[in-house]
């Protein structure tokens, strides 16, 4: 799935470009439609239903047996052991087929993920792309990477140990809030963009641009 055209992709890689004028510091940019598919989360919600309708059925059997024969028009008839531990099993299949079946919309899924668990998975993610794309890649250690992931409405910025040494980590807070703003009123592409200038501002002040220089990480923008 894309989120941007042709031109909002040229504005943060523009923005990157400029950015770069000014320092050594390298800037990846990554937009990702998620962080992962949390079907652990999936599969934890469908067993915790069964298991809550099955232990409901186990503890007050009568008005579910009342409302199976109300169904099937029957008079009621005493049900056997049998019949009793068939009815539990069926009870927990359906609400897990059905539990299971509802999270496939994503607007449900994501609701019911807990926010420390999309945290750390954005974060993971986050990481696993520094280490592909940015990280021991430059000269002078010196990329970083600004990870947006949509569903989850969280970013992310990962940096070369050289520059986590020198730039504290909530001054990447006020670029995570920049960026944000913009986001949050649906543009990605300048929120983005003003992300990496103010990255590019902090990374000008600590890693000045060399005469020699080179673009060692691409500017342009990455959805995945």
């Amino acid at each position: 799935m894309s989120y941007l055209t042709e031109a909002q992709h040229k504005i943060v890689s523009d923005a990157v470009g400029e950015a770069e004028l000014t320092t050594s510091g390298e800037i990846l940019t990554v937009l990702a439609d998620r962080s992962d598919g949390y079907s652990d989360i999936s599969l934890f919600w469908a067993a915790a239903l069964s298991f809550t309708a099955m232990s409901l059925f186990a503890a007050l059997p009568q008005p579910f047996l009342d409302f199976w024969d109300s169904l099937f028009g029957g008079w009621g008839h005493e049900w056997s052991t049998g019949e009793l531990a068939s009815m539990t099993i069926a009870l927990g299949l359906i609400t897990f087929v059905i539990a299971w079946a509802v999270q496939l919309w994503d607007p449900l899924r994501f609701a019911l993920i807990p926010g420390p668990v999309k945290t750390a998975r954005v974060h993971g993610q986050a990481v696993k792309h520094f280490k592909v794309g940015a990280e021991a890649r430059t000269h002078g250690h010196t990329g970083i990477l600004i990870y947006l992931s949509m569903r989850e409405h969280r970013a992310e910025i990962v940096a070369d140990q050289p520059i986590a040494e020198k730039v504290p980590a909530e001054i990447w807070g006020e670029a995570m809030a920049d960026m944000l703003v913009e986001i949050r009123q649906g543009h990605i592409a300048e929120g983005m963009a003003a992300g990496v200038r103010d990255v590019g501002q902090v990374l000008s002040e600590h890693f000045e641009r060399a005469d020699d220089d080179e673009n060692e990480l691409p500017d342009r923008l990455i959805e995945v």
